[in-house]
């Protein structure tokens, strides 16, 4: 496990390029599996949620190489898998490659098991269950009701109309539509409930037309796919992770000459780049070109926002607190809790370690800033984002000490790296 502490510093400034996005890279990939065609990805991210799906789909026989830095996917026009096979899929604590895949493996052939970590054994899947047996799919659990592991037989997707709650996870919608083109016949989704994180599922729309599927919505209330398979768009390139963004773009706005994070701007089709508009709203000076966002020091104040669109850029936001005048309150945030921890009561314990007065509802936080930060030792909690939004309290003039560092790997392996390389003593 190990640990890092990081000693305090003034700044953190200069330019930083992202890292592709994980939500993106492992849409990508399993498109680029079900294209027809060969489908050259750029800026794929490496990370262990990224190397738990291409593991996966190698073991299913798609060929996936690497090519000047490239990933090229040749496509099988069609289901994963179409014969007979029965494998077991170790898929970590990969939340983006475990549901979707769930869903496409109940296409074509084969028995397979789906497993990870004992967190995944934690994290829910009933609801995609239970949408995609609406759509007749073959599913049992092999565990716990409700949670992985669980056996899915491929036996194809008639169609259909399908209903699911919204207030969960949107892993499940985007995990359902992704396998809906390749479903029998027209798929429609009714969502019941307010549907969380919306911006996800413009990202999974999105590129679902990029590899030529034909998908609308009705204001995120009904989804409508036809059948007729993907094609190849040929190159596909993936933006940079703007959820990882939201740390270097807030120690930007809490002192020093500011920060550019290359590899996001003003065309991103990522919902977390709204991070910027929060940023404003605290009193930052935000630029955004068409491929960078710049942030700058200003009076930072605290707010009161409803962030269930970012949930992830919202756990910055959290320590960003630390640096502002006046409270701040995060609302509609149940889903901080179904993550790869409990995000909710982890934030407020370890926000009370650097003194915070914090406030945990059961879906909502309000932090007040001390008036003297303490030096702290951060438990992380496998979780990747407590490690590096946690690493902004260095700024605050004191030491912080993060445990299992190692957990940026998920998504940010350099993170540390990076963070060091700007930061300013």
């Amino acid at each position: 496990m190990g640990s890092l502490t990081i000693q305090p510093i003034q700044a953190l400034e200069g330019d930083i390029t992202l890292p592709g996005s994980k939500s993106i890279s492992n849409r990508a990939l399993l498109l680029a599996a079900e294209a027809q065609g060969q489908t050259r990805l750029v800026n794929l991210l490496d990370s262990d949620d990224t190397a738990y799906m291409l593991r996966a789909l190698g073991q299913l026989g798609i060929s996936i190489t690497e090519n000047g830095g490239d990933h090229l996917v040749t496509g099988v026009a069609g289901p994963l898998v179409n014969d007979e096979r029965h494998e077991s899929l170790d898929l970590g604590l990969a939340g983006t490659a475990l549901r979707p895949l769930t869903a496409a493996l109940t296409l074509g052939r084969g028995v397979f098991e789906l497993d990870g970590t004992a967190r995944m054994r934690e994290r829910p899947v009933g609801h995609l269950v239970e949408g995609l047996r609406q759509l007749g799919a073959s599913i049992r659990y092999t565990g716990a009701e409700g949670f992985p592991p669980i056996e899915v037989t491929g036996t194809g997707l008639l169609g259909g109309r399908v209903t699911m709650q919204g207030n969960v996870s949107s892993q499940f919608l985007t995990s359902l539509l992704l396998a809906a083109p390749l479903a029998a016949g027209p798929v429609e989704v009714v969502v019941e409930g307010e549907q969380v994180s919306k911006p996800y599922l413009d990202i999974t729309v999105d590129m679902m037309r990029r590899f030529g599927a034909t998908v609308g919505h009705e204001d995120h209330r009904l989804f409508r796919v036809e059948p007729g398979g993907y094609q190849s768009p040929g190159r596909y390139l993936i933006e940079g992770d703007a959820s990882a963004a939201s740390y270097f773009l807030a120690a930007g706005a809490i002192r020093g000459r500011g920060v550019r994070v290359h590899g996001i701007g003003a065309g991103s089709v990522q919902g977390d780049m709204a991070f910027v508009e929060v940023l404003k709203a605290m009193g930052a000076r935000v630029t955004v070109d068409a491929e960078w966002v710049r942030v700058e020091p200003g009076a930072l104040t605290g707010v009161d926002l409803d962030l269930n669109h970012i949930p992830d850029a919202a756990m910055t936001l959290a320590v960003l607190a630390l640096f502002a005048e006046g409270s701040t309150r995060i609302r509609n945030i149940y889903n901080w809790r179904v993550k790869e921890t409990d995000r909710l009561a982890a934030m407020a314990t370890e926000l009370k370690k650097l003194g915070a007065e914090v406030d945990e509802c059961e879906d909502s936080l309000t932090v007040n800033p001390p008036k003297y930060m303490n030096a702290a030792s951060i438990d992380t909690y496998d979780d990747h984002r407590m490690a590096m939004c946690f690493s902004l309290a260095a700024l605050g003039g004191v030491a912080v000490t993060i445990n299992d560092p190692d957990c940026v790997s998920k998504t940010f392996p350099r993170y540390f790296a990076e963070f060091e390389r700007l930061a300013r003593r």
